[in-house]
């Protein structure tokens, strides 16, 4: 009986001889009845009928070759072997180099065959056909698309960037440090050998169990950042902005349970509830009319206006009562105009900020229209104002100082100032805020 040999024609690949060791070459014979591992030998040792532990010499066998054809008749499945080894060493096009590694056969003989029944093969080519379909069906529905043709973002190590994305390297789609880093550790000394006790041998099979269970974790972790457009991570936040604040405060407490929902369910949970705020104000709109005894939308929208001049009317006195406060200090009566500007001309009116020296300060800063305003609260919108901040920049260093208080268990002022890389004074200011506040802890 005949059967299809190793893969590969080097001996040196093959496991040597039972009998006398030395390098199998085709053909050889293999023992049907012996194994796992299998029971080689070659023509000298199988004609002498050597005989060792449990192999006997009337044992049924198999004759090892590949001296048959499989494509062509002119091309044994040993040279077709061959010349896919040598197509991958030498690269797709290369046929003089391939013809030189097989030996064989000629530069154009190794180009017509491979032309012929590996690329433009029917049978071949229809079921690459159908593993892209399959692969393009399964991927036909993703919560962020993040094509192959896109350049995908390089964070430099160790910024923070880099550690919002727990050190993913997207370029290389691996991580700075893997899960369970040294988990080769333990592989590296085991040794699969005939004589091991069956105790030694079911060991080891768990040791490598265990470690492939740590290359499935691996690449589940992987595959999460990819299914839910974690790769691109600026993109992922612009995408959460369109919501209102409610639902990206949802959205962040949400955030842990999505990879177990899977990147569309969750999405769809998301703009469900988003879906129920809008419905929610709304109704809180209309019973808001119906209280007011409107019954008509020309008259909500009378309703409307007359409701936005009450609300201005009641800023500006709320506005005039304080500066009246500090009506003997001239640079509040400047704020208190500047902010009445504001508001004829449909702005947004600062904070006042009196002014207890002497000496001239830069205006707040106004943060109408900023990107992040909207996820300030009135303490943080003040403070940012105060330091002329940007909220998307505040919102940052935010995170940062958290993220190091969390993995420090405190923080220091000095730490602070070696993580945002901006004036001292306001690092100062934020970092005292946020420990006032409770965000952060005091090393």
């Amino acid at each position: 009986m005949e059967r299809l040999a190793s893969f590969s024609n080097d001996p040196f690949d093959k496991p040597p001889c039972r009998g006398c060791s030395s390098y199998l070459t085709e053909p050889y014979v293999k023992c049907a009845e012996c194994g796992p591992p299998p029971f080689l030998l070659c023509l000298q040792c199988f004609t002498r009928g050597f005989e060792y532990k449990k192999h006997q010499s009337d044992h049924t066998y198999e004759i090892m070759t590949s001296d048959f054809p499989v494509l062509d008749p002119n091309w044994t499945a040993q040279e077709e072997m061959a010349l896919l080894e040598a197509v991958m060493d030498c690269g797709f096009g290369n046929w003089q180099d391939v013809a030189n590694q097989m030996c064989t056969k000629s530069k154009e003989e190794c180009e017509k065959h491979y032309m012929k029944h590996f690329i433009n093969n029917p049978l071949f080519a229809s079921t690459l056909l159908n593993l892209k379909q399959a692969e393009e069906a399964q991927h036909s529905e993703t919560a962020i698309p993040f094509h192959p043709a896109d350049d995908p973002p390089r964070p430099t190590f160790d910024s923070l960037l880099s550690r919002d994305m727990a050190g993913y390297m997207p370029a290389r789609a691996d991580f700075v440090e893997e899960f369970d880093n040294y988990a080769e550790w333990d592989l590296r000394d085991i040794d699969f050998v005939e004589d091991d006790s069956d105790i030694l041998h079911a060991l080891k099979i768990a040791v490598v169990d265990i470690y492939h269970s740590r290359l499935k974790e691996r690449q589940r972790r992987k595959k999460i950042i990819r299914d839910h457009g974690l790769i691109n991570l600026r993109k992922f936040q612009i995408l959460e902005r369109r919501y209102p604040k409610e639902v990206q405060d949802l959205y962040e407490t949400m955030r842990r349970f999505a990879r177990i929902l899977g990147p569309v369910e969750h999405d769809k949970f998301i703009e469900s509830h988003a879906l129920e705020f809008e419905l929610r104000r709304e109704i809180k709109r209309l019973q808001e009319y119906r209280a007011a005894g409107i019954t008509n939308f020309c008259s909500a929208r009378t309703y409307d206006h007359l409701k936005k001049t009450r609300d201005e009317e009641h800023l500006k006195r709320t506005m005039l009562s304080e500066v009246l406060q500090y009506i003997q200090d001239s640079s509040a009566c400047q704020q208190w105009l500047s902010r009445q500007a504001d508001i004829d001309s449909g702005l947004s009116p600062t904070v006042p900020v009196p002014s207890n020296s002497g000496r001239r300060s830069a205006p707040p800063l106004n943060l109408t229209g900023l990107p992040g305003t909207e996820k300030l609260n009135e303490k943080e919108k003040e403070l940012c104002q105060m330091v002329r901040l940007v909220p998307g920049a505040y919102l940052e260093y935010k995170a940062a100082l958290v993220n190091e208080c969390n993995k420090q268990g405190g923080l220091r002022l000095a730490q602070a100032r070696a993580l945002i890389k901006i004036d001292v004074n306001k690092t100062r200011k934020i970092y005292d805020f946020l420990i006032r506040e409770g965000y952060i802890t005091k090393a």
